[in-house]
């Protein structure tokens, strides 16, 4: 019998350390690296060869939204391609806990973007539909605070009473005990409006052992009002926090990262453990939402659509100045683009910006932005070009700065024109900056893809090609690994990689995606049998 299940052999190692590669086969076997060295082909019931290729470990995902996407397609085929063997879901918006008004909202939303009907309510129920039908990658969760605040508190922007305060805390417990990792967070534009609320949630994410993700607020003018209080609940709960994305939005901030960077090392150098994320892009992407003032945003959606018609609304709207500056932030009526449109009638703006949209149409930009969003019936998707290609290239030279494509998993039947980080972000990473623009050396890009993640999440067994971890492998080609996805055409999967394992079993074969489904839910250190 053979002493291995699969035998990858001949390639040069990149370990995830960020240690130089070198050359040692692998041997896998019920689902674990059984060994690295050199073992004979012959070992194994599979042969894999990777000469010519690096073998890495696989990709750890910091930041998605692959929740709701893995139901609707469990062979997560945009992200397994790129080499993604985990996705870490949840940020504003988690797929628990769910109650009354949010879980009517989250099943209004999904119902209509993904076409799934949400038939859980907690995290438990989550993950055990979601290995109903299994799925190619990995997956954890973290828990939003203000999704558990507005399961108590309701929609309303208000301080949370004790007895409150005391319920966000039990149902915080209640999602570690089930397998949360810790708080995801994406709040608006200054930063959480009480900050004390999020540190009591925090020390309770700390007691089990989790961390603080967080998507601070605009990045853009208020940046360092939202770092400041980003730094308070990081210094009052002594809870590692996890920055989303660091960037710098609007042109007029181009640069000013730097400042950000600076004071998050200070930060670091006073004893705070803080890392970040980036993605390779210099666009976002969310719904036209985030445009609005605060008071729209925090409205819920089935209450605020139909307000677009008003007269007196829009005039409310135009006249806060909230609303210029979160256009501003978002690159401007030139820089946003609708991504996605469902309306027939509308169909054909897709992959044009609101100033190209309202030439064709004959009206203004702000105008059409209110007309359309009525006419969809939703909050339109949109990439927004807002952001310096220098400030990413600054990001992406920090040494505790780590891949997160804020993307998810997808096929090529998804609708619209969706961001392209989606398909391509880690063999951009890879290709772009790596062997083309030399950003990065290659061993420091696979360190910012698998060690650095697994460290900030606490993962004891993936994130390295080590002997005792799970199997999650990639074997590709650093000469040819490239993203394809453009703005234009993001729905293109990436070349140059041609082997992807999730726990021990191929999923991508020769470059062809085999069907296998063996992905895992990963539980946070928190998690509780029964």
């Amino acid at each position: 019998m053979a002493e291995f299940d699969i035998v990858i052999h001949g390639g040069q190692i990149i370990d995830g350390t960020g240690n130089p590669w070198f050359y040692a086969d692998i041997g896998i076997r019920n689902g674990k690296i059984a060994a690295v060295g050199k073992i004979r082909p012959e070992a194994g019931e599979r042969a894999v060869s990777a000469k010519g290729f690096v073998v890495s470990p696989g990709y750890i995902d910091m930041h998605t939204h692959s929740d709701q996407p893995v139901i609707a397609d469990g062979n997560a085929e945009s992200k397994v391609r790129q080499g993604v063997t985990l996705d870490i879901i949840g940020e504003s918006q988690t797929v628990a806990p769910l109650e009354g008004a949010v879980l009517e909202e989250y099943r209004l939303e999904h119902r209509r973007r993904n076409g799934i009907e949400a038939d859980w309510k907690t995290f438990t129920e989550y993950f055990n539909r979601l290995m109903k039908d299994g799925t190619s990658i990995n997956v954890a969760s973290g828990v939003s605070p203000q999704q558990v605040k507005r399961v108590v508190c309701g929609f309303e922007e208000r301080p949370a009473s004790a007895s409150e305060q005391e319920k966000m805390n039990r149902l915080v417990a209640q999602a570690m005990e089930e397998g949360a990792l810790g708080l995801t967070a994406a709040w608006h534009a200054k930063g959480p409006e009480s900050p004390e609320e999020v540190v009591e949630m925090a020390k309770v994410v700390k007691r089990y052992g989790g961390y603080y993700g967080v998507h601070v607020g605009s990045e853009g003018f208020d940046m360092m009002e939202e770092l400041a209080k980003t730094l308070r609940i990081a210094r009052e709960s002594r809870i590692p926090i996890h920055v989303y994305h660091l960037k710098m939005r609007a042109k007029a901030n181009w640069g000013r990262i730097r400042q950000v960077v600076e004071q998050l090392e200070e930060a670091r150098g006073e004893g705070l453990e803080i890392t970040a994320n980036q993605y390779p892009y210099t666009a976002m992407q969310h719904p036209w939402r985030r445009l609005f003032p605060r008071w729209v945003q925090d409205a819920p959606i089935n209450e605020t659509i139909s307000q677009f018609r008003s007269a007196s609304f829009r005039e409310r709207v135009m006249n806060d100045p909230e609303f210029d500056q979160y256009v501003n932030e978002h690159g401007g009526w030139e820089g946003i683009v609708a991504a996605r449109l469902d309306t027939e009638q509308l169909k054909h703006f897709e992959g044009k910006t609101i100033a190209q949209i309202a030439k064709i149409r004959g009206q203004d930009p702000v105008s059409t932005c209110f007309d359309m969003i009525y006419e969809e019936g939703v909050f339109i998707h949109g990439v927004h070009h807002t952001m310096s290609e220098e400030d990413v290239k600054t990001v992406m030279r920090v040494p505790w700065v780590s891949i997160g494509s804020d993307g998810s998993a997808l096929n090529l039947k998804f609708p619209g024109k969706p961001h392209p980080r989606s398909f391509g972000t880690n063999p951009r990473v890879l290709g772009k900056y790596t062997r083309e623009e030399k950003v990065l050396a290659l061993e420091d890009a696979v360190r910012k893809m698998t060690s650095l993640p697994a460290q900030v999440l606490g993962l004891k067994d993936r994130g390295l090609l080590r002997e005792g971890y799970w199997a999650d492998v990639v074997v590709f080609d650093p000469d040819r690994v490239a993203d394809m996805a453009t703005y234009e055409n993001p729905k293109q999967y990436p070349k140059g990689i041609d082997y992807v394992l999730v726990n021990g079993e191929i999923v991508i074969d020769n470059g062809q995606h085999t069907g296998a489904r063996p992905g895992r839910v990963v539980y946070g250190p928190g998690k509780r049998d029964g």
